[in-house]
Formats: C-alpha cells, sequence, structure tokens
C-alpha cells in the first residue's frame, strides 16, 4: 500500500500525518485553525487521499507556523508514500469552479519541486484566516512533495470561494497525477528512467 506516516517537531509545532494514497477520500483533522481544517478537509475529500492531521503550534502568535509545517509535513508524507513513482500518471489539470469562482490548477509529480502561484484576495483575512498563508501552505507542499504545481485563479470575487477552488482543483489533479496507469506497467513516467532532481 501506498502509505506514509511523518511526524514533524520543532520549538513552534508538533505535527502528526498520516496518508494513504489509495484511500476513498477520508479525513481526520485538527490543526486547531478552523477554516485550514475546512480546507485540508476538501483536499482529502476530493483527492481520495485517507489524510490524518494532528497539529499543535504556536497559534497565539499567528497560524503561520502551523499552517506551512503541516504543508512541509503533507509534502514529506506524500513524496515518501509515492515512492519510486513507478506506473503514475504523473500529469494532471483541472479547472474548478465553485459559483463565480475559476481556478486552474496543472501539476507534475516529477521530483522537481516549483510553484507558481498566481492568485489574488480582495482581503487580507477570511474569518481568522490570513488570506496570504495560502501561498505559503502550498509552497511548503509542493516544495516537499517534489512536485511541480501551478495554481491560477482565473477569476473570482468571494475570498472563500476562491480558497476553495485552489484546494479541490490541487485536490482533483493530485487524484489524476497519482493514480496507478495500467499501460505504464510498473514503469517510471519519464526518458531518464528515475523521477527526481
Amino acid at each position: 500500500m501506498r502509505t506514509a506516516a511523518i511526524s514533524r517537531n520543532t520549538k513552534e509545532t508538533r505535527i502528526d500525518v498520516e496518508i494513504n494514497l489509495d484511500g476513498t477520500g477520508a479525513y481526520d483533522v485538527a490543526t486547531g485553525v478552523g477554516f485550514f481544517d475546512h480546507m485540508l478537509e476538501q483536499l482529502a475529500r476530493h483527492s481520495l487521499i485517507d489524510i490524518k492531521v494532528r497539529a499543535e503550534g504556536d497559534t497565539h502568535i499567528d497560524f503561520h507556523h502551523t499552517v506551512e509545517d503541516t504543508g512541509i509535513a503533507l509534502g514529506q508524507a506524500l513524496s515518501q508514500a509515492l515512492g519510486s513513482m513507478s506506473g503514475i500518471t504523473r500529469y494532471a489539470d483541472t479547472h474548478l469552479a465553485m459559483d463565480e469562482a475559476l481556478t486552474r490548477c496543472a501539476l507534475d509529480v516529477s521530483g522537481r519541486p516549483f510553484l507558481v502561484w498566481q492568485v489574488e484576495f480582495s482581503r487580507d483575512k477570511v474569518g481568522e484566516f490570513d488570506t496570504e498563508l495560502f501561498e505559503e501552505f502550498f509552497r511548503a507542499f509542493a516544495m516537499n512533495a517534489g512536485i511541480t504545481l501551478h495554481i491560477a485563479n482565473i477569476y473570482g470575487s468571494n475570498c472563500h470561494h476562491i480558497a476553495e477552488t485552489c484546494f479541490k482543483a490541487v485536490a482533483r489533479s493530485l487524484r489524476k497525477a497519482i493514480e496507478i496507469d495500467p499501460r505504464q506497467a510498473g514503469r517510471v513516467p519519464t526518458t531518464k528512467g528515475q523521477l527526481g532532481g
């Protein structure tokens, strides 16, 4: 099974993550940051990756460390669960609509991390959550998962909807990209013979 468990403990946070890439989208998430929990639940449900997260952080300061370190741990777990990436589809893209908002995600599960973030918010916060932290999460996730990740909000006005389309678009793209392609017959999907840096 393509599973992984990661624990990350620093002076700022304690993060425990478990994932199953071949799950049903089950989630059990508790970070102490309500809106972030809601987004991680969307990530699990729409990627069909089972995700369990327990996070304790210095939220009395702000949510930055908790969000970033959760992205790091989730990314490391994804990388570990993928292993050599043999047989995966590798590339995927999604246009995700939610009411007035439309977001595009394209990604390459390549072992080469990169983030392109073309998303703007008209407000600094959604509830108590700083909108700048969405980029911090996806950067930490992409860098530690070893994926090339492009996220662009094409249009939208409601900040909640924009954020949610980002997470759902990434989820749907991940679902397709990490699926085993029966035509690959277990090969790594590259002419180099291996994926990575």
